[in-house]
């Protein structure tokens, strides 16, 4: 047991904790599928909607963070949502962008793509004359949607929003958004799994806003990967096992927004002793990284439970009467 919890098995011990979460949201979204048919009438077997749905409304809980803020009130129609997204930017903050790289189901899916298009020979290296411009994409959708909802709507407005049909039904909305998606949505959708093939690391990379806003919190972060420059022989395999392609042998410290705290640059290293997790001018276990990101997120999670922030206070037949107009009501 202490040889499995040590650094040379910190991937393996990646891909449990992110394959764990992926299959509760694949539970959580079956469970959600079988409340949508009962509340649409299309079956009668009564089923629970799961709050972890919620997870999936970021912007959302964006709405709902800046409306606690002002109101001091905590959402009660999506409360879940809020906790988990408080959680991500805990994690963030504190302990690097751990949700993305020990959490995000999204963060899996992109790794196996990864590693099939490494075994397919269709990866391709993007040149960085491309690379920085396309980075900056995800910074300039975090940036409309700080500018939209964190600058533009006052508290009156985010209140009106909150109480909408919309906001209601809005879990319904993302499902029948998946479930029948327009000719665009889902050519967009297949253009971009294929190019997670072709592109490493592709949605997380470039597209994703919410990672660039953990990435921003995480600059500030107290866990940083240094390097011993005298150590360091340049072979370069931190860099070919980094999922955000950092340019680690470039640097003494990664303090990079990019870096999701997935600590699989130290096993691969040769040189012992040549990368280190360190807080403050202090080396540390590095398994406490994943440790503290996992606790934490389920310490967030069973918080809400005891004090009430995890359950919609929504009764489900008013759910059911709203997801009966899934199709006719659009957003405020």
């Amino acid at each position: 047991m202490k040889l499995f919890f040590s650094t040379k098995n910190i991937t393996s011990l990646r891909l449990i904790s992110q394959t764990l979460f992926a299959a509760f949201c694949l539970v959580v979204g079956f469970q959600f599928y079988q409340f949508y048919l009962w509340a649409t009438n299309v079956s009668e077997q009564v089923s629970q909607r799961p709050p972890a749905v919620e997870a999936f409304l970021p912007i959302g809980a964006l709405v709902s963070l800046k409306r606690l803020i002002l109101s001091g009130e905590y959402d009660t129609l999506h409360p879940a949502g809020l906790t988990i997204f408080l959680a991500a930017l805990f994690l963030g903050l504190f302990l690097r962008k751990g949700f993305c790289g020990w959490i995000c189901p999204v963060g899996l899916a992109s790794n196996l793509a990864e590693k099939i298009g490494k075994k397919m020979h269709t990866l391709v290296h993007v040149p960085s004359w491309i690379d920085l411009p396309l980075l900056s994409v995800k910074y300039l959708l975090l940036g409309f949607f700080s500018w939209l909802i964190l600058w533009n709507m006052n508290l009156q407005e985010l209140t009106s929003f909150h109480y909408s049909s919309y906001n209601m039904i809005s879990d319904a909305k993302m499902l029948h958004f998946f479930l029948e998606p327009s000719l665009l949505a889902g050519s967009i959708m297949l253009a971009l799994l294929a190019f997670s093939f072709v592109v490493k690391n592709m949605w997380c990379r470039y597209l994703c806003p919410y990672g660039a806003l953990l990435g921003l919190l995480a600059i500030f972060s107290p866990f940083q990967i240094k390097r011993d420059q005298h150590l360091c022989i340049d072979c370069k395999k931190c860099e070919a096992a980094c999922p955000a392609s950092i340019k680690i042998t470039a640097r003494r410290t990664v303090r990079n927004s990019e870096c999701i705290g997935c600590l699989e640059c130290l096993p691969v290293c040769p040189q012992k002793e040549c990368l280190q997790l360190t807080l403050p001018k202090k080396v540390t276990p590095p398994l406490l990284l994943p440790t503290l990101i996992i606790s934490s997120f389920l310490i967030f999670w069973l918080v809400a439970r005891m004090s009430g922030h995890w359950q919609s206070q929504v009764p489900p037949e008013t759910f059911r009467h709203y997801y009966q107009q899934v199709q006719s009501i659009g957003h405020p």
